[in-house]
């Protein structure tokens, strides 16, 4: 291993003794070996230390903590001790495929402007390929949506980091990730390679299942940092619907409808700054209305006329439509008075108890 090597793999463990070992090999077998591979391990109980030790390569520097302080603050230990040019993550239940950083590196060598390269990836046992935002606009106005870069393949220009002291946020935890993406926009562009090149593990009692409203939590917060760089202020009933919204809630009522609009109004003047590309976030906006619509007019517990009603008032006053095959659906709901099988369930009780009694 050299002095200073190209590439420091930050591997942070915790009680991944069934997958440790292929998780490690996948890293020791790459095609491109100038690399430092950092393991940071949080107080494992199992045998995941053990099986660790087992390997014979002067690239590994395992490090034992002897107390259990979370995944966040092994990476931010991590990038202390990095002396890479490059940071590749790796965590220790998955799979790089053997050429990810010989094709990572080619990319970032001639694209300096790029701070974050991920990869495509697929679900190990599942073949079928994770789709990706591939550009740098594109990337942008995914993280609108959601995190769209597999944290675990990802790539990340160091001397970025150093300079502008980043480091991962522990109070974002299981979103640190998002979180730092949006932090990096700032600072340079992000790419994902759309060649599958890692290979990701979901099981059941993952950290971010765990974890899950703390994580939807945590997504809001990025999403309204997306949004902080068009400058943008929010009154109160624009901040609470946008939380929502951004909270993936069910239903959104005829009355929010407006709110709505006002908020798609103030975004389209918004980005005359140009920070998202024009025509992806148009597309964006009306994405989003339709998932506003979909919400306000296919999500109801129970239908009627009123309802059609309300929706033709909005097409008209609003320019607000659902597609042809919605808009016939929601028109013979509303005929027919049509309720959802919950609803139904609580309107007779002895159905209900019924049901439970043959399980």
């Amino acid at each position: 291993m050299s002095p200073k090597p190209k590439i420091t793999v930050l591997l942070p463990v915790y009680n991944c003794e069934l997958y440790v070992q292929m998780a490690v090999e996948s890293i020791l077998n790459q095609s491109y070996a100038d690399f430092e591979l950092l393991i940071i391990d949080d107080a494992s109980t199992d045998a995941t230390v053990a099986i660790l030790k087992r390997f014979d390569d002067a690239r590994i520097q395992l490090i034992e903590k002897p107390v259990n302080s979370g995944y966040t603050n092994s990476l931010n230990y991590g990038l202390q001790l990095a002396k890479g040019e490059y940071i590749a993550r790796m965590d220790g239940d998955d799979i790089s495929n053997p050429s990810r950083f010989a094709q990572q590196i080619a990319f970032l060598d001639v694209h300096p402007e790029v701070v974050v390269c991920g990869t495509s990836y697929k679900i190990i046992g599942n073949d079928k390929r994770i789709e990706l935002p591939e550009t740098h606009d594109a990337i942008k106005i995914g993280l609108l949506w959601g995190n769209c870069i597999s944290h675990p393949s990802v790539m990340i220009r160091k001397k970025v980091l150093d300079d502008y002291a980043i480091q991962y946020d522990t109070s974002r935890e299981p979103a640190e990730d998002y979180d730092m993406w949006v932090r990096l926009l700032s600072l340079g562009k992000m790419h994902n390679l759309q060649e599958v090149l890692f290979e990701y593990r979901l099981y059941g009692n993952q950290v971010s299942r765990k974890r899950a409203e703390e994580q939807k939590k945590n997504d809001v917060l990025a999403k309204f940092e997306m949004l902080d760089y068009l400058d943008l202020q929010w009154d109160n009933q624009e901040y609470e619907f946008l939380e929502r919204q951004f909270g993936k809630t069910e239903v959104v009522s005829f009355k929010e409808l407006k709110i709505f609009k006002q908020i798609q109004k103030k975004l389209e003047i918004a980005n005359i700054s140009g920070f998202f590309e024009s025509k992806k976030f148009n597309q964006y906006l009306i994405d989003l209305e339709a998932d506003v619509l979909r919400k306000c007019f296919l999500k109801q517990k129970r239908y009627s006329p009123t309802i059609y009603l309300e929706y033709l008032l909005a097409k008209y006053k609003w320019k607000a439509k659902l597609s042809p095959k919605q808009e016939l659906k929601l028109g013979l709901k509303s005929l027919v008075f049509w309720k959802t099988q919950r609803d139904k369930s609580k309107a007779n009780p002895k159905t209900t108890l019924k049901n439970k009694n043959n399980r």
